[in-house]
């Protein structure tokens, strides 16, 4: 037999014994590694309460839904019941008159700018060119929704109310990624947000917060979440992001702009038979995991001081935690190496130790010879004391090339 090959046999369709056949001996893929090492149960920073398996998410649902939600009374039937309560929950803790479930945020938002560009008569929205749909909704704004992206800003920073003020052209709506995740998950102090806000409203401009995350803005912010959202003109909200839901978002704001968003959603294909799995989890995170976030956010400035401390005593030459103190429960690690090299010696650490100090994506957009990624810390992260994250650090280094 050919070497690195294996040898096979089965039935015909007769069910006869048939010869064996050889096939190529395939290594597992780093996906399908990651996916064995979450089966044995590893000691990850990030892990959602609800688990991973399907077994394990519809028992969750199951357990922790009756504790929110009456599970005798009938399914929801185009956005009615459950749905509906979801949405008068989110309008009652953002202090807006009406809330609207999508089923996704990009289409949330597409239905909110041209809600508000019917009404200003300008399509231009203002947004940061690390914006979430400059980056990762392949140009839906101008696409699909005829909008006409403006960026503003520039780097790893939110932009400046004088930014605002120095536009070259007019625009009807300033969109505000609240964290702009793509940066960092980074966030303005609370005067340079009024002072946006400002700003726009100089400019004749409408505000809509894309808060995806803002649900976790409170512990920066130091107000609560009413007063935040109560900046905007608008503002949309994700149910899984940090809240651990199976999907879907809403969009907050006046009732007449609600109602106006209702039947674009019903154009834009959203207006769903039923979405009672997905309102269900959408009514635990907020039940489970809302009043938690604060916690995460200071715990996660524990984890990336710590982080900073493993790389400074393993010696490794060049390392950042970004922002140096986290602004949320999440932020970003840079290292001077390849993406592939730091996510082999990640995935090695995982699947050796049962220790996935660094389960994400590695990006080598910072650089050449650069990679990033994002640590979220969460749930099982309170259990990370600051030294169980600098011995994990300094294991983690010694699996990276020239450092044994």
């Amino acid at each position: 037999m050919i070497p690195g090959m294996t040898e096979t046999s089965g039935q015909d369709a007769s069910g006869q014994d048939t010869e064996p056949t050889t096939g190529e001996r395939r290594e597992p893929t780093a996906k399908e590694r990651w996916a064995a090492v979450r089966r044995r149960g590893a000691r990850r920073l990030g892990r959602a309460a609800a688990g991973d398996s399907l077994r394990e998410r519809l028992a969750d649902l199951a357990e922790a839904g009756a504790e929110v939600y009456d599970l005798d009374e009938p399914a929801d039937v185009y956005g009615d019941r459950i749905v509906a309560s979801l949405e008068e929950r989110v309008a009652a803790l953002l202090g807006t008159e009406d809330a609207a479930f999508f089923p996704s945020g990009t289409m949330a938002q597409q239905v909110a700018l041209r809600c508000w560009a019917a009404r200003t008569g300008n399509p231009a929205v203002a947004l940061h060119p690390l914006a979430h749909p400059e980056v990762h909704e392949r140009d839906a704004l101008s696409q699909v929704s005829g909008l006409r992206p403006v960026n503003v800003g520039s780097g790893i920073d939110q932009p400046t109310a004088a930014e605002i003020r120095g536009l070259a052209e007019p625009f009807g709506a300033l969109m505000l990624e609240l964290p702009l995740r793509d940066a960092g998950f980074v966030l303005p102090a609370w005067e340079e947000l009024t002072e946006l806000v400002d700003a726009a409203r100089e400019r004749e401009a409408v505000v809509h917060f894309d808060g995806a995350r803002l649900w976790e803005c409170t512990e920066h912010f130091g107000r609560p979440l009413a007063e935040i959202a109560g900046l905007a003109d608008s503002v949309y909200v994700s149910f899984y992001k940090s809240l651990d839901g199976l999907g879907g978002a809403a969009l907050a704001g006046p009732r007449t702009l609600v109602e106006e968003a209702r039947a674009w959603r019903h154009r834009y294909g959203g207006q769903i038979f039923q979405q009672f799995p997905t309102a269900l989890s959408a009514l635990i995170g907020l039940e489970r995991e809302l009043p938690r976030l604060p916690e995460y956010v200071r715990h996660a400035r524990v984890v990336a001081a710590a982080l900073r401390e493993g790389f400074a005593e393993a010696g490794l030459p060049w390392a950042r935690v970004h922002p140096g103190v986290p602004h949320t429960h999440e932020f970003q690690v840079w290292l001077p190496y390849g993406p592939e090299t730091v996510a082999e010696a990640a995935l090695r650490q995982a699947e050796e130790t049962s220790v996935a100090l660094f389960p994400g994506h590695w990006s080598g957009a910072a650089g050449p010879g650069m990679a990033c990624t994002e640590v979220s810390v969460r749930g099982s992260g309170l259990e990370w004391t600051a030294e169980d994250v600098r011995a994990a650090v300094r294991d983690f280094v010694r699996r990276l090339p020239g450092r044994d």
